[in-house]
C-alpha cells in the first residue's frame, strides 16, 4: 500500500487508543487478535461501523490467560476511542472526557501512529458476514449493564440451565481457567445480556392434545408470535440477535451467548411451514448467516494462527459437532424438509445446498445418499422432488 493511501485510511478509519496495557495481554477486534508488545498502544484504520473488542489479561510470563472480557462498539469515521488499563481490576476502563479529547487530538496529529497496529482490512469482509445484521439499537437492547460480556458474570445465571453433555463440557472449559482475573468488583454486577426469551415448548390453553402436539412439532406459530411480539415483525432484528449471540459466544467466550444461539437455531430449524410458505426470505437469510458462522468457526488455520492462548479455537472444534449433536439432527430434518417440499425458493435451495456441502466436507456428516438436485439429495425416481421457484420478496 502506498503511503498516501495508507495515510488516508488512517485519517478516515477509527482508532482504539489503549493505554498502559501490560505486555502479553491479548487484544482482539473482530476476527483479529493482537499479542501486546512493549510499544503497543492500540489499533488504527478500523472501518466505521459495528465491531467487537475483546481482551484477555496474561500472567507475567505470558503463558496463562484470564477469561475474555468483550464488548460491542459502534465507531464513526475518524473517531478515537480511548481506554486505559486499570491494573487493580485488570480491565480496560474509560477516562475523563477532557483527557480523552486531549489524547484524541494527539492521535489525529499522528503522535501515536508508530505505536498503533493496523486493522487488517482484508479480514473486514469476513467480519461483515458475521455481523451485517447487528445494529447500534440491537446492541443497546441486548448488551449487559456496563456493556461488558464475560463468563465470570454468567456462571450463576446459567448454572441451573438444563444442558447436554456437550454444553456441560463447554461450560467446564470456559470456567476452568488456570489464571483467573479478580472478580471482587464484578460480583455486584452479575447481570448478563438481555436476550429475547425463546420458549422450548408451546403451551396453549383451550386446545386439545393433538393440536398442542402439532404446534410443538412445527414451531412456525411460535416463530410468528416471537417475531411480532419481540421484534416488531422485523426479521433482520431477529437475525441481528442471532449474530450478536454467536459473536459473544465465539469471540467473547460467553456460555450465555452459546445457549441463546442454540435456542434461536432450534426455533428456526424447528419450523415446517415457515421456510416454504410464510418466511422464505427470512430462511434464505438465516441459512446464509449460519453458513458463514460455521464456515468461520470451523477454519482450522484461523484457530491456530489468531486465537493462540485465548482458547477460542476449541470452542468450535469438530468435537462439538459429533453425529449425535443437536445441530446434526436439526440439519438432517431441515434438509429432509427441503427434499420433500413441493415448492422451494431458488435462493433458499442454493444456500441449503452450500450449507449441506459445508458440514459434509468439514465435519464428515452424511444425511442421505442418491442423486442430487442442486446439491440436495433425492432418489433416482423421486417424483416428489421440489419445484424450484424464485419467489417475490415478502413483506415483513
Amino acid at each position: 500500500m502506498d503511503p498516501v493511501t495508507a495515510l488516508e485510511l488512517v485519517k478516515h478509519g477509527a482508532t482504539l487508543l489503549l493505554l498502559d496495557v501490560p505486555q502479553y495481554t491479548l487484544v482482539g477486534v473482530d476476527t483479529q487478535i493482537f499479542s501486546i508488545g512493549p510499544a503497543f498502544k492500540g489499533i488504527k484504520m478500523i472501518p466505521p461501523g459495528i465491531h467487537f473488542l475483546y481482551y484477555s489479561s496474561s500472567s507475567r510470563d505470558g503463558k496463562e490467560f484470564s477469561p475474555v472480557v468483550g464488548s460491542f462498539i459502534d465507531v464513526g469515521p475518524s473517531e478515537v476511542i480511548v481506554r486505559r488499563w486499570e491494573l487493580q481490576e485488570e480491565r480496560l476502563g474509560k477516562i475523563s472526557e477532557e483527557e480523552a479529547e486531549r489524547f484524541a487530538g494527539a492521535v489525529k496529529r499522528l503522535e501515536f501512529d508508530g505505536n498503533l497496529g493496523p486493522y487488517n482490512l482484508s479480514h473486514n469482509g469476513e467480519w461483515k458476514r458475521l455481523s451485517n445484521y447487528i445494529t447500534r439499537s440491537i446492541i443497546e437492547r441486548i448488551e449487559p449493564i456496563g456493556g461488558e460480556i464475560m463468563i465470570t458474570s454468567e456462571s450463576g445465571m446459567v448454572h441451573n440451565v438444563s444442558k447436554t453433555s456437550v454444553e456441560k463440557a463447554l461450560d467446564e472449559q470456559l470456567m476452568n481457567s488456570k489464571f483467573s482475573i479478580s472478580t471482587s468488583n464484578h460480583k455486584s454486577m452479575k447481570r448478563g445480556c438481555y436476550y429475547t426469551s425463546i420458549p422450548r415448548t408451546i403451551k396453549h390453553r383451550g386446545i386439545n392434545a393433538n393440536e398442542l402436539t402439532s404446534l410443538n412439532l412445527d414451531k412456525t406459530e411460535l416463530l410468528e408470535d416471537i417475531l411480532m411480539k419481540d421484534y416488531g415483525g422485523k426479521e433482520d432484528v431477529l437475525l441481528g440477535e442471532l449474530q450478536f449471540a454467536y459473536v459473544a459466544f465465539l469471540m467473547g467466550q460467553s456460555l450465555e451467548g452459546f445457549l441463546q444461539w442454540k435456542s434461536m437455531v432450534c426455533l428456526l430449524l424447528g419450523c415446517i411451514e415457515a421456510p416454504f410458505r410464510t418466511r422464505s426470505q427470512l430462511y434464505t437469510k438465516f441459512i446464509k448467516v449460519i453458513y458463514y458462522q460455521l464456515k468461520y468457526g470451523l477454519q482450522k488455520d484461523r484457530a491456530d494462527a489468531n486465537a493462540a492462548g485465548l482458547g477460542v479455537s476449541t470452542l468450535l472444534d469438530e468435537s462439538w459437532f459429533g453425529a449425535d449433536s443437536f445441530l446434526h439432527q436439526l440439519f438432517k430434518e431441515f434438509f429432509s424438509l427441503v427434499q420433500e417440499a413441493s415448492v422451494v425458493d431458488g435462493d433458499l435451495l442454493t444456500w441449503a445446498r452450500k450449507l449441506k456441502e459445508l458440514v459434509e466436507n468439514e465435519l464428515g456428516w452424511e444425511f442421505q445418499h442418491g442423486s442430487t438436485v442442486d446439491g440436495i439429495y433425492f432418489a433416482e425416481d423421486d417424483e416428489y422432488a421440489p419445484v424450484v421457484e424464485m419467489l417475490e420478496d415478502q413483506s415483513v
